[in-house]
Order: C-alpha cells, then sequence, then structure tokens
C-alpha cells in the first residue's frame, strides 16, 4: 500500500526558557492534531519512550545466507590489496631512504608521530561520517520502520503506537492527561509524528531537574506549503506483510483473554534468567501454569525453570496451561522495571498472540507480542481459530461508527445500547473493525476507541489476503476431509503425524515446539518447493485437524465464552 507523509519541519527536543520543549511534528495529510502541556515526569516518560524505541527497531528474524561467493570474494580481494600494498611499501622506503640519504637531519621518531596523530584524525572523521550516515540517511531508516509511529490525543489520554521492523511486535505507549499540567490547543485526533535517530537521542537528554513541555505543533496546517521550504512529503509503500501483522494484532486484542497479573519480582525473575541463558534446543516456551485461586506459577523451557508468583494468585475461572514463544523479545521491557508498580500479561492461548502491561505510574507500556518471532502463516491460522464465528453486516459496522464518532471513547455495554444489536454480532463489528485499523481495545481499561491508524480508511483486500495453501487447508478441515492414522509423541519429544488430506496420504514430523521439521505428501506444491516455500495446504490440514479443539456451536455460545473469559 502507498502512502504519502506530508511534515513542516523535524521533530526535535530544543531548549525554551526554563527547561526544554519536546515539539512533535504531525503528518499534514491528516486531520488537525494538537496538544500542548507541561510534563510532571520527564524522567519516567523518557524512559518509555526509549523501550517503544527498542520495539520498533527490534528484529530477531534469523538471517540465514550463503556466504561462500562472497567469502571467495574477500579472499581475492585481500590477495589483491596485500599485493598492492607490499609492492607500494617497497617502493616508497626505496624512495625514502633515498631521500634520507640527502637529508640526515631528518627526525623519524617526529615523523611517526606525525603520521599516528594524521591516522587517528583520519579514522575519528571516517567514524563520525558513518554515524552521520546512519542516522540521517532515509532511506536506511525506512529498512528498520516501515512507517512513522502514531499519536492520538483523545479526552482523557495520549497514546502512542508503533510495529517492530520484525513485523511480531506491537508497542502502545499510554499517558494519562493527568501526567501534564497547563494544558492548551488541544485538537482530538490520530496523525503520524515525524521520527528520526536524532529525535531518540535527544529524548535521552530529558531530565527530572528541569522543566519539559510535550507539543504536538499544529503551527503547520496554518503554512502555505508550496512556498514554505520546511514542508517535505515523503512516499513510502508499507510492506503487506507488515501491515497485515499489524492489523492482526490489533484485532487480537479484542478478543477473549485470560488476565495474569505479575509482580515485580516475578517480572525480573524472567528477564534476569533469559538475559543470562540461552537455551541450546527445543522446547523454548514460556508455560503459565494457572490454577484459580492459587499462585501464578511461570515455567521457562527447557530448563524448567520455575518462578512462582505467591502474591498474584490467579482470579480466573477455571484451570488451564498457556505456553507462549519469541519469549527473547520481552527483554525490551528491561530499562522499565526501575518504574514498574504493576505488570499484568494477557494470554490468548497456546501459541496465541500475548499482551504484557506495564504500570509506571500515570503511563503505561503494551507491549503485544505475535504467536512466533518469525510471523508466518502459523500465526494467521491460529487467530482465525478463534475469532467470532460471524460475518457483521456493513449496516452494523456503520452503526457502530457512529457511535464511536459521537464519543470516541466507548465501553462494549454502551456500544450495544447505542447500536441495539445483539451482543455477539457487536463483538464480531467490534472485531472487524480492529482488523480495519478504526478502534483499538485498551486492555487495561476495558474501553474501545476509535483510532484510524491510517489517513483512508481500509478493506480487507488491501490488508492481503491469507495465503491460498492455508485458505485451502481450512476448507479441507471444514469438509471433514481429513483423517488421522496415527498420533505418536518420541522419547525425545518429537510428534510424528500421519493420515490422509483430500484422499493423499501425507505424514509429519513436528518438534517440542509444534513446529514443522519434515512433511510427505504427494501434491505438487511439496514436490516442488518442500517446506521451503511454506506447507501445503494437506500438511497444514493434517496438523490443524489433529490439534484441533470443539468450535462454538453458533455466534451466542462463542459469546458466551467471550464473557466468561473476561
Amino acid at each position: 500500500m502507498d502512502l504519502t507523509l506530508a511534515y513542516h519541519g523535524r521533530s526535535a527536543v530544543q531548549p525554551v526558557a526554563g527547561g526544554l520543549a519536546v515539539s512533535l511534528a504531525p503528518n499534514l495529510r491528516r486531520d488537525r492534531v494538537g496538544f500542548d502541556g507541561l510534563l510532571r515526569n520527564p524522567l519516567r516518560f523518557r524512559e518509555a519512550v526509549a523501550a517503544l524505541h527498542d520495539v520498533v527497531i527490534s528484529d530477531l528474524r534469523p538471517a540465514e545466507q550463503d556466504k561462500s561467493a562472497y567469502e571467495a570474494y574477500t579472499a581475492e580481494r585481500s590477495r589483491r590489496e596485500q599485493e598492492l600494498r607490499s609492492n607500494v611499501t617497497q617502493r616508497v622506503r626505496t624512495e625514502l631512504r633515498e631521500e634520507l640519504e640527502d637529508f640526515s637531519g631528518v627526525d623519524i621518531k617526529a615523523v611517526e608521530t606525525r603520521f599516528r596523530k594524521m591516522r587517528s584524525v583520519y579514522w575519528g572523521a571516517r567514524r563520525e561520517y558513518s554515524n552521520y550516515l546512519l542516522r540521517h540517511d532515509p532511506e536506511l531508516w525506512r529498512l528498520l520502520m516501515p512507517c512513522d509511529p502514531v499519536i492520538t490525543v483523545a479526552p482523557d489520554c495520549l497514546f502512542f503506537e508503533c510495529f517492530s521492523a520484525d513485523e511480531s511486535s506491537y508497542g502502545c505507549l499510554t499517558v494519562d492527561r493527568d501526567a501534564f499540567t497547563g494544558e492548551r490547543d488541544v485538537a482530538l485526533g490520530t496523525t503520524n509524528v515525524d521520527y528520526s535517530w536524532a529525535l531518540y537521542e535527544h529524548f535521552q537528554k530529558l531530565r527530572s531537574y528541569r522543566e519539559t513541555r510535550f507539543l504536538v505543533d499544529p503551527t503547520g496546517f496554518e503554512i502555505r506549503t508550496d512556498i514554505d521550504p520546511a514542508h517535505r512529503e515523503e512516499k513510502i509503500a508499507l510492506p503487506p506483510s507488515w501491515l497485515r501483522g499489524f492489523m492482526q494484532l490489533q484485532a487480537a486484542m479484542s478478543l477473549p483473554t485470560r488476565r495474569v497479573r505479575i509482580s515485580r519480582e516475578g517480572l525480573y525473575g524472567v528477564l534476569g534468567f533469559l538475559k543470562r541463558h540461552k537455551a541450546a534446543k527445543s522446547p523454548r516456551a514460556v508455560r503459565f501454569e494457572l490454577e484459580p485461586g492459587q499462585p501464578v506459577a511461570i515455567v521457562l523451557e527447557p530448563w524448567e525453570r520455575r518462578i512462582v508468583l505467591h502474591s498474584t494468585p490467579y482470579d480466573g475461572p477455571r484451570s488451564e496451561t498457556i505456553r507462549i514463544w519469541g519469549r527473547n523479545r520481552l527483554l525490551v521491557l528491561a530499562r522499565l522495571l526501575p518504574l514498574l508498580e504493576e505488570a499484568e500479561v494477557y494470554l490468548l492461548g497456546t501459541g496465541l498472540p500475548s499482551f504484557w502491561s506495564i504500570k509506571m505510574g500515570e503511563m503505561r507500556l503494551l507491549l503485544g507480542l505475535s504467536g512466533w518471532t518469525a510471523n508466518d502463516w502459523t500465526s494467521g491460522a491460529a487467530l482465525d481459530q478463534i475469532a467470532p464465528p460471524a460475518q457483521p453486516s456493513d449496516d452494523l459496522l456503520k452503526d457502530v461508527a457512529l457511535a464511536f464518532r459521537a464519543e470516541p471513547t466507548l465501553t462494549f455495554e454502551q456500544v450495544r445500547q447505542r447500536t441495539g444489536a445483539a451482543p455477539a454480532f457487536v463483538a464480531a463489528a467490534l472485531n472487524r473493525l480492529a482488523l480495519l485499523g478504526q478502534v483499538i481495545h485498551d486492555l487495561h481499561g476495558g474501553v474501545y476507541r476509535w483510532r484510524q491508524i491510517l489517513p483512508v480508511a481500509l478493506s480487507l483486500d488491501q490488508i492481503g489476503p491469507e495465503p491460498p495453501e492455508t485458505v485451502a487447508a481450512r476448507q479441507l478441515v471444514e469438509q471433514k476431509r481429513v483423517t488421522i492414522h496415527s498420533d505418536d509423541s518420541r522419547p525425545d519429544g518429537l510428534r510424528i503425524l500421519s493420515g490422509k488430506a483430500s484422499e493423499r496420504p501425507v505424514s509429519l514430523l513436528l518438534d517440542a515446539d509444534g513446529r514443522m521439521l519434515r512433511g510427505k505428501c504427494t501434491c505438487s506444491h511439496h514436490y516442488k518447493g518442500g517446506l521451503r516455500k511454506g506447507p501445503c495446504r494437506h500438511l497444514q490440514a493434517l496438523r490443524t485437524f489433529a490439534d484441533a479443539r470443539p468450535a462454538p456451536a453458533s455466534i451466542e455460545s462463542w459469546f458466551a465464552s467471550f464473557r466468561l473469559s473476561r
């Protein structure tokens, strides 16, 4: 999807009388948004924004490349350089020897000292220039962050949203309006803000002993852009996978979750152990053992490191064990431990997205993690299994949108009363609007907020269709064209599945984390690419059918479980 961003000047942290001013340049291609207020706690804001920055640049995707050609090239280059240097050194030494014979009074040590000094100056300038390019090259920055962060000015808070480079982590920093004093020039709405490495470094200058004014500068909306040299536009192409991953995590926030409270000591125990240890083999999950009325137990696999949260008993309705993966992404929360007052985790289920909420006084950071660090077909297929089993009508979507335009923050019950629709279908409509980037669910506050993530309304086609093989696999399961012949677990943790899908014999080898290691199928998709281009529909259908759980018979029964889990 092509997107155009327009800014008047650049965001910056500038000195003003009595302190600093954090001035953010909003996107002029969107509706006017403005805010001006004095931060009560600049230090807390600095640390929270730094953690959000870590989410933006997070990229834990493994890079497996064939380096044989590059290694051959570097070896040949080294050989040529060595030969050239040897010849040049010999020639220069001969010339110096001849010159020294004519000028016997030359101080050799002074020459060597000057040479070392000039070499130090050269490499210092070279490193400085390299760092400058890294911070100011927009093409390089776009590789790290496809789209500028989004800020929303709401009646009760401000919140910043971003998505990671590896398309697996979502960050949302919420700042209550009580965190500011002397508010003025407030204009509610949502906009992108100009962001750069230089702005991140300027944030580190914030201190608690001097005043800091936070400003979303709306002055650019009143300036003629055709004559202002500070006006600039950027045209970017949002990758379909990036946009789809972002919207999927948004929609996941509106689905049933289990809330688990975590103490500061418990979170420190998890992060500290992960920082000091690295697993050499599977399984690598974080296991939550939940028992109503009993302390929550967090187990780190494969070490079976057990962290019991004695001060936070589980208040859920039933006993269950939930496992999540991609735990190294949690390390971005380490910077917030000194400021943490309370923490909560919202779990959807085993292998599904999770949301970690960190409260720091009047600020709260929400870290959303996809089911896997590699945000592939696995997470997308899993989300579809728990989505509302209904298609909300266009009229209902319009009614819900009109309710939010009249009041941007509503509870679920308020939406139901204003639309007059059945609760089950209201839940389906809210999930659809979240998937389209129109609504965000505030998990901690228990409210829904109207927030358009992009200047234009999105459609399901723009978000991007699912892989054809995944769609076909679901159809095979729904049509009951899958049978299981055997499902065996080996002592080493591997699992072997065999059966038939669409009358084709198929077999699968899964590791302890449930990932496909090897597969066998007679279809053309598997014959041409194996698992390299993703599993074929028959292998996906076999695994989905083997792991299937009883589905709700209707939208009403789904909604009953939805309300129970809250």
